[in-house]
């Protein structure tokens, strides 16, 4: 977190040039403006919800993102003056062109409200010792930003995220490509693209898969075997999760090649486990699975990945998906302890329903899938709720698709700044 706002306490950005927020800024600057009383700063999950907001955003071009910013979101033009805390008449002046917003602190103010970095419109001017600064910071923000998204808060973990990488790339594409940047660059850039890959629906998870895949270009360059591994491996289950399961496989084994500590080791073969059930392969599941199993044994676990837990969710699904639905039906009922974070208990309970119901035991899956429903609506997860939709309808129980698929819904607003009322 950063510092607080010396007008009205409101916690800002540490990387803020500014000892008040973006709204007091506003509010004190030398021209005034109507102002209502301003709604909360919008989720950047926008950015990513259709390709016209990259469009529009790389345009700069204020008039162009508002506008753009109301179609994404469905907001009128009174709702999008309720977001920027502005009048009605003001924003239809801004967005038609007749009024140009020139002043620094009321592009700070709009950016903030946008959930976009300020130099996006603008707003330049990093010197050294707020370079110093985001070096400092930087690699807290990114650790902090991996608790939050463990913890089951992956939407927080981008809106932390993004403002750090938004500024590491500005600074690359002006051509200053310092080592320790370009490392810090490179690990925000994979823990957004991870964070996405948790929050974003099926149909976006590419995005998060681009983000893993431009960590994976840098770290190739940085003579780092360890940190390499690392983005290979998250890379390559971002390209799983957005349906490129082969090209996942490769980058995955790539990892395995590269990595050298058990956990490590472990991470990989679990995500090359998910992958290569989903393709059908037995052979080169079990393979995995084998060694997974006896790292496991030999190896006090750690992390997302390395556990019992984890283990029984990845051998569940990896029987359903090379065909052998008996033996995952012996192994549901084997209790194997606690999840080590929110999301994979949902993982966790989708799978579980899905075997339940492979097995002709509808009960039980009908009670596994409301779990799922409920707890994936609860951290915003939509693409586990996609999943459990696809699910219960293959599975007959359309009164679980139907909440399911009203949960989604309910997700999706979620993401979307929303009108007044």
């Amino acid at each position: 977190m950063g510092s607080r706002c010396q007008a009205c306490g409101v916690i800002i950005s540490r990387y803020a040039s500014e000892p008040v927020c973006p709204t007091c800024a506003a509010s004190n600057s030398t021209e005034q403006v109507p102002v209502h009383v301003a709604a909360p700063i919008a989720s950047v999950i926008w950015l990513w919800a259709t390709p016209e907001a990259t469009t529009a955003i790389a345009t700069r071009d204020l008039p162009t993102i508002l506008r753009t910013y109301r179609r994404i979101n469905r907001l009128s033009q009174t709702a999008m003056a309720h977001v920027l805390g502005y009048d009605n008449s003001y924003v239809s002046m801004i967005e038609t062109g007749k009024r140009a917003i020139t002043d620094v602190a009321s592009r700070r103010h709009i950016a903030a409200r946008l959930g976009l970095p300020a130099h996006i419109l603008g707003v330049t001017g990093t010197d050294d010792a707020e370079y110093r600064a985001m070096l400092k910071f930087g690699d807290s923000t990114v650790r902090l930003a991996e608790i939050a998204r463990q913890a089951g808060h992956a939407v927080e973990a981008v809106n932390e995220l993004w403002p750090l990488v938004a500024r590491l790339e500005a600074r690359a594409a002006e051509g200053r490509l310092e080592r320790d940047s370009l490392i810090l660059l490179t690990q925000a850039r994979v823990a957004l693209g991870v964070s996405l890959g948790t929050v974003l629906p099926e149909e976006r998870l590419s995005s998060a898969a681009r983000w893993t895949g431009h960590a994976v270009t840098v770290a190739s360059r940085l003579d780092d075997q360890t940190f390499y591994a690392h983005t290979l491996r998250m890379h390559g289950n971002e390209l799983r999760k957005a349906g490129h399961v082969g090209a996942g496989v490769a980058r995955l084994e790539q990892s395995l090649e590269l990595s050298s500590q058990p956990a490590e080791i472990g991470g990989t073969l679990a995500f090359l486990c998910r992958a290569t059930g989903e393709l059908g392969d037995a052979v080169k599941f079990d393979v995995a699975l084998a060694e997974y199993r006896r790292l496991l044994d030999h190896n006090t676990g750690s992390g997302l990945l390395f556990q019992p837990f984890t283990l029984r969710e990845i051998e569940l699904r990896g029987l359903l998906g090379t065909g052998r639905v008996a033996e995952a039906g012996r192994l549901v009922s084997v209790s194997v302890g606690s999840p080590s974070a929110p999301q994979w208990r949902i993982i966790e309970r989708v799978t579980v329903g899905e075997v339940f119901a492979a097995v002709n035991q509808p009960a039980d899956a009908a009670n596994a899938f409301a779990d799922a429903i409920e707890s994936a609506e609860h951290h915003r997860l939509p693409h586990q709720i996609q999943r459990t939709i696809r699910a219960t309808a293959r599975s007959g129980l359309q009164d679980l698709t139907h909440e399911a698929q009203a949960a989604l819904e309910r997700t999706r607003s979620l993401l979307a700044p929303q009108a007044p009322e």
